[in-house]
């Protein structure tokens, strides 16, 4: 598990396919930038751009991650050279700043708009369909692995655009600052929406029918 708080920048510098099937992974070696790394080990869990894999090879400043098809498929910024968001796993008793982020990434969203408002900045996201009733005003939401709050939602046929506001400290602070329109970013859910939505969506089927007992005849 994560808190979504960015500890640091780092870099993927190199890609390597694992082999020449189109289907197969790829090795990421990441240059930790500013991360600590101290006391992280072969095994542990390292969330990049919010995905969580599993460190294979460590010579610091850099790590290795092995990095299957089907995660590259349902991803975004693992496929290329370039800064990524990092964040090491919790572990008890830490600080829960941001929001509890699971590292397992439900889609892709695509950025329709992002500019200064004032002294800060407004994200706007366009969201799939299949995420969209899981998004709510000022519900929580992992873009690329920064937790953040919903401050609009403006739901489409295709899907919903919300509305972020960032304070300069998480653009300068984060990959966000990036961001054009077009630009893909990796989405994850609050799972209290995912674990609500479902919840209600089997309620019916768990609940026996309720009966009125008959008035005996007199």
């Amino acid at each position: 598990m994560f808190t979504g708080i960015v500890a640091a920048v780092g870099r993927i510098v190199r890609i390597v396919p694992e082999s020449t099937d189109r289907h197969a992974g790829v090795r990421l070696t990441v240059d930790a930038g500013g991360l600590d790394l101290d006391g992280v080990r072969i095994g542990d869990s390292i969330a990049i751009a919010g995905a969580c894999m599993t460190v294979v090879a460590l010579d610091a400043p850099t790590m290795d991650f092995d990095v299957s098809r089907e995660s590259l498929d349902r991803t975004a910024g693992l496929d290329r050279i370039g800064e990524v968001n990092l964040e090491k796993a919790l572990r008890f008793g830490d600080r829960l700043d941001g929001h509890l982020v699971s590292g397992h990434i439900d889609g892709t969203g695509v950025v329709q708009r992002f500019e200064p408002t004032g002294e800060s900045w407004t994200l706007i996201v366009r969201a799939p369909l299949v995420l969209a009733r899981f998004i709510a005003l000022k519900g929580s939401i992992a873009v690329d692995g920064v937790s953040l709050t919903v401050n609009a939602v403006d739901d489409h046929e295709t899907g919903c655009d919300f509305s972020i506001n960032l304070i300069p400290h998480t653009v300068a602070m984060t990959t966000l600052k990036h961001l054009v329109a077009g630009s893909p970013v990796n989405l994850e859910i609050d799972s209290l929406a995912r674990y609500v939505e479902r919840m209600l969506g089997h309620r019916a089927i768990a609940e026996p029918p309720r009966t009125t007992a008959a008035r005996p005849a007199g």
